[in-house]
């Protein structure tokens, strides 16, 4: 019997990057991980996808650094890539939204690898491989398995989606229903109990796959900025390009703690008005 063919996963890490810490990267590794060990999945791409600065998240730096601290997070990985789209909106944009953006890319960009695929391959046809002419011939085939895409995240965003005026309910339910999440926990994050609490989440509990940290690392970006305003080291909890960066631009000061001080969340201001 021939071995099942593994289904290809695409992961989307939204958020904020502010700044990117070693735990955002831990987080692509251990959904790779747990999807493969399955025998079900290969995990095939990565994608960070920083918020824009319309989010209104206080202490929330010009989405232009946080882009560029990503990429010089990633460089040295051959799976995990930034993708900028969403940082370049002039309003916030919607979690479900950017999902849907980057789902289409990803059909676009496999229907482009098909058509020139179908070029080449009626070349080979007419030139090199005559036997290919046979209806069912191995090894005619140009199609392409379609990957899915899955968000990737961590408890606490499982934990959002029950504050009110966060979320819209119809984007959680397209989320977990069409796409999936790989929710990353850890400490004494409990996402099954958040999983429990909600019925849409438990009604599509086949699509979350929650995977635990066990070497429990309690690295977050908010505990990085903190140390960085007092003027403690961080070193090891961000990759050195993106420390360098910091450090070279003096980012994350009290002052630009500051920003965004009084303002109201993007998505609490536009869900509260229309409520």
């Amino acid at each position: 019997m021939e071995p099942m063919e593994r289904i290809k996963i695409v992961l989307l890490a939204c958020g904020s990057f502010n700044p990117i810490t070693n735990m955002h990267l831990r987080m692509f590794e251990l959904a790779r991980d747990h999807l493969e060990d399955t025998g079900k999945y290969k995990v095939v791409q990565g994608l960070i996808s920083p918020v824009g600065d319309a989010y209104k998240k206080k202490g929330l730096i010009e989405a232009h650094h946080r882009v560029q601290m990503a990429r010089l997070a990633t460089e040295s990985s051959g799976w995990i890539r930034v993708n900028d789209w969403e940082s370049q909106q002039s309003e916030w944009v919607e979690t479900a939204k950017v999902v849907r953006h980057h789902h289409s890319e990803l059909l676009t960009t496999l229907q482009n690898d098909d058509e020139v695929d179908t070029v080449k391959s009626f070349k080979r046809k007419r030139l090199e491989e005559p036997e290919c002419m046979v209806q069912g011939s191995s090894g005619c085939s140009t199609r392409k398995d379609m990957p899915q895409l899955k968000l990737l995240c961590g408890a606490d965003v499982l934990e959002s989606f029950g504050v009110p005026n966060l979320w819209k309910p119809e984007d959680i339910a397209e989320i977990v229903s069409r796409y999936g999440i790989v929710c990353i926990t850890r400490g004494d994050s409990d996402a099954e109990h958040f999983i429990q609490q909600s019925d849409v989440l438990w009604e599509n509990r086949k699509n979350i796959f929650v995977t635990r940290e066990w070497v429990t690392n309690d690295i977050s970006a908010t505990h990085v900025r903190r140390a960085l305003r007092r003027g403690q080291s961080v070193r090891y909890l961000l990759p050195d390009p993106v420390l360098r960066y910091i450090q070279e631009r003096g980012l994350y000061s009290a002052e630009s703690e500051k920003k965004n001080a009084g303002v109201t969340l993007a998505p609490l201001q536009r869900y509260s008005t229309t409520s």
